[in-house]
C-alpha cells in the first residue's frame, strides 16, 4: 500500500490541534523504528534520519551549556550580523511581540546571539534552554527550524511534533539562513518561534524576506567599500603597468589590467605579502594596499606548470569548502550548495562531464544546460586554474581528494540532485 506523504508544516485548511496530534503519531512511530501513518515532509524525514543515526535522545536532546558572557559578547562583536541587527529588529521584533513569539538570531554554529520579543514566551523559552549563548544546532536539540535551516541552507518551518525532541512539540518555529555576500560564508539564521497555537503559513515567508533584506544590506555595504577601493585602484594600476589585479581583503576584484575579467581571486588563508600561487592566476606577487591587495601575475605559463592538491571538504553539513594545497601555501574557498554539488560530481568523474550530463546529474533533466553553464562559469571565475572545460573537469595538474562525512546521510544534505542522492 502506498504511504501518504505530508507536504507542509501545516496543510492549507487543516485544524492545527488535530494536525499536531497526527504529527505526534508520525513522530512516535518514526523514533520507535515502526511504519508511521504517513511519511513526514522530506526535509523533516531527512533530519529525523540524521538524529537517529547520531543517537540523539528524543526525550531530552543532548546536554549543553550556554556560552560564558565574555565569549557571547566576543561572538556578537565579531559577527557580521551585528551590522544588520537594527534591520532584523525593525522588521521582526515588533511582530514577535504582537504575535506572542520571540525573534532569535544565531551564528553559523547555531549559538543564540540575540533574542527579543514576548516576555511570557521568553520565560517559556528559558525552561527549554532556548537562551542567549545556547547552541540550537541539530546535534544539540534535534530537528528544529534553526538547526535544520543551518544544515539545509534553506528556509524551514517546523511545527509541533515535527521537532525531534518531545519537549519542543508545543512550539512552532520558522527560520531562514543568512550568508555573507563578501565570502559566501554562512553567517547564521534568523528565527521566529512561539507556542504551537501561533502557527501561521505566512511566518516563513516573512522570515525569509527579512533574511533576504539583511543579505541585501550586507551586499550594499560591501559594494560601497569596493567602490571606494576601485577609485583608489585606477591610478595605482597605471603606475604599476603590465598585468595586475587590485582586490579587497576577501579577494573581490575592484580593478584589473591585462587579465581575463573575473569577480574574485581566491587568496591564501592569512594572506601575506610575498609570492603565492593562486588558482585563477598562477604564480603571483602579492602586495598590500589600503583596503586590500595588489596581485601581479609573474608568468604566462605558471598555471599550467604548478601542481596543486585539492581537498573537497564535505564533512560539515553546514558549510562545504574547497581547500587548495600548493608549494606556496594553503587556500580555502567556501562553496555554495550548488557549487559543492558540481565539484563533487566532477571529482566522481575525473574524465569530465558535459553540460548535458551535469544537467542530468543535478536536475534529472539533460536539457537544463544553460543553468549548468552559468554555474560552471561562476566557478571558473573563482577557480580558473583548477577547472577545465569541454568537458568540464578538474585540470590535469590537480590531485583531488574528497573528504566525506562519517554519516552518509550528512553528505550534502541540502542536495536533491539525483546523482548525489544516489551515492
Amino acid at each position: 500500500m502506498r504511504q501518504e506523504s505530508l507536504e507542509a508544516a501545516l496543510p492549507m485548511g487543516a485544524d492545527p490541534h488535530r494536525h499536531a496530534r497526527f504529527l505526534a503519531r508520525v513522530h512516535d512511530a518514526a523514533v520507535a523504528g515502526e511504519r508511521p501513518p504517513a511519511r513526514p515532509r522530506p526535509v523533516i524525514d531527512a533530519s529525523w534520519r540524521r538524529m537517529l543515526s547520531q543517537g540523539i535522545d528524543p526525550e531530552r536532546g543532548c546536554c549543553g551549556n550556554p556560552l560564558p558572557p565574555e565569549e557571547l559578547g566576543e561572538r556578537r562583536r565579531g559577527s557580521a550580523l551585528a551590522e544588520v541587527l537594527p534591520l532584523l529588529r525593525g522588521k521582526l521584533a515588533g511582530v514577535a511581540e504582537q504575535t506572542a513569539n520571540i525573534m532569535v538570531v544565531t551564528d553559523a554554529d547555531g549559538r543564540v546571539l540575540w533574542r527579543e520579543g514576548s516576555t511570557a514566551v521568553r520565560r517559556d523559552a528559558d525552561s527549554l534552554g532556548f537562551v542567549e549563548g545556547m547552541s540550537w544546532c541539530e546535534e544539540s536539540v534535534g530537528t528544529n527550524a534553526i538547526g535544520t535551516a543551518l544544515v539545509t541552507r534553506l528556509p524551514v518551518q517546523v511545527y509541533s511534533a515535527e521537532h525531534y525532541v518531545r519537549s519542543h512539540h508545543t512550539w512552532t518555529c520558522a527560520s531562514a539562513p543568512m550568508h555573507d555576500p563578501r565570502s559566501g560564508e554562512l553567517l547564521g539564521a534568523v528565527d521566529l518561534s512561539g507556542p504551537a497555537a501561533t502557527v501561521s503559513p505566512t511566518t516563513l515567508a516573512l522570515v525569509q524576506t527579512v533574511a533576504q533584506l539583511a543579505e541585501s544590506q550586507l551586499h550594499a555595504v560591501h559594494a560601497a567599500d569596493l567602490e571606494r577601493l576601485r577609485a583608489a585602484a585606477a591610478p595605482m594600476l597605471s603606475r604599476v603597468g603590465g598585468r595586475a589585479v587590485v582586490t579587497d581583503q576577501q579577494g573581490w576584484v575592484a580593478a584589473s589590467a591585462g587579465v581575463v575579467p573575473m569577480n574574485r581571486v581566491a587568496l591564501p588563508d592569512g594572506c601575506a605579502p610575498g609570492r603565492a600561487w593562486l588558482p585563477a592566476l598562477g604564480d603571483c606577487a602579492v602586495e598590500p594596499v589600503q583596503g586590500g591587495w595588489l596581485v601581479r601575475p609573474l608568468g604566462e605559463d605558471s598555471v599550467a606548470e604548478a601542481r596543486a592538491r585539492v581537498l573537497l571538504d564535505l564533512r560539515s553539513a553546514r558549510q562545504a569548502c574547497l581547500e587548495v594545497v600548493s608549494p606556496s601555501g594553503r587556500w580555502s574557498h567556501p562553496l555554495s550548495p550548488r557549487h559543492a554539488e558540481l565539484l563533487f560530481l566532477l571529482a566522481n568523474h575525473p574524465d569530465g562531464r558535459t553540460a548535458a550530463q551535469l544537467a542530468s546529474d543535478v536536475f534529472g533533466d539533460p536539457g537544463r544546460t544553460v543553468t549548468v553553464r552559468a554555474e560552471m562559469s561562476r566557478l571558473r571565475r573563482h577557480l580558473g586554474g583548477l577547472l577545465s572545460r569541454r568537458p568540464y573537469r578538474f585540470s590535469g595538474n590537480v590531485e583531488v581528494d574528497v573528504l566525506r562525512p562519517a554519516d552518509p546521510d550528512s553528505l550534502l544534505p541540502h542536495s536533491t540532485a539525483p546523482a548525489v542522492r544516489g551515492c
